[in-house]
């Protein structure tokens, strides 16, 4: 979609959303300079024209038990027909996978699996990623901590 041009106060806007989505359109109208109703306005053009995708809370993954976080790097069997679609099939089941991305490099994929502990990470990874068959290899990176995880993108809003 993405048809308009954004200008300095539709890129204010998304600043301030990726911070604060709970903000009120009141704080937000008064961050930016315009009246409530054209915020609104501009928010729904903002959410219409596929610059927002949608809201969420994030969530502290430790304080609901998930306190194992690992990245996986998986190189496919190519040489198995329709490789990379039934991987990425039967790896949409896997709720402990967050993130699945096709990669360059020394592998095709790299995964981010949060779980509870190392007894779940191991049940994960030979119970159920060993199983897929259009997996060559696996790697595993474990995390030991969290130094940035920004979620506003690198964008000059200004």
């Amino acid at each position: 979609m993405l048809e308009n041009k954004l200008d300095k106060t539709d890129l204010r806007i998304l600043q301030i959303l990726q911070d604060n989505c709970k903000i009120t359109n009141l704080d937000l109208s008064k961050k930016i300079g315009l009246s409530p109703a054209p915020t609104l306005e501009r928010v729904k053009k903002l959410e219409n024209s596929g610059y927002i995708n949608s809201y969420h809370a994030e969530v502290n993954a430790a304080s609901i038990g998930l306190n194992v976080k690992t990245f996986v790097q998986v190189s496919l069997a190519w040489h198995k027909e329709n490789a990379l679609d039934n991987f990425i099939s039967k790896i949409k089941k896997i709720d402990e996978v967050t993130e699945c991305y096709i990669i360059t490099g020394e592998a095709d994929i790299l995964l981010q699996i949060v779980c509870k502990d190392i007894p779940t990470y191991e049940n994960i990874l030979f119970k159920t990623l060993s199983q897929i068959e259009e997996i060559e290899r696996m790697k595993t990176l474990m995390t030991l901590s969290t130094v940035k995880d920004s979620k506003v993108l690198p964008y000059e809003y200004d």
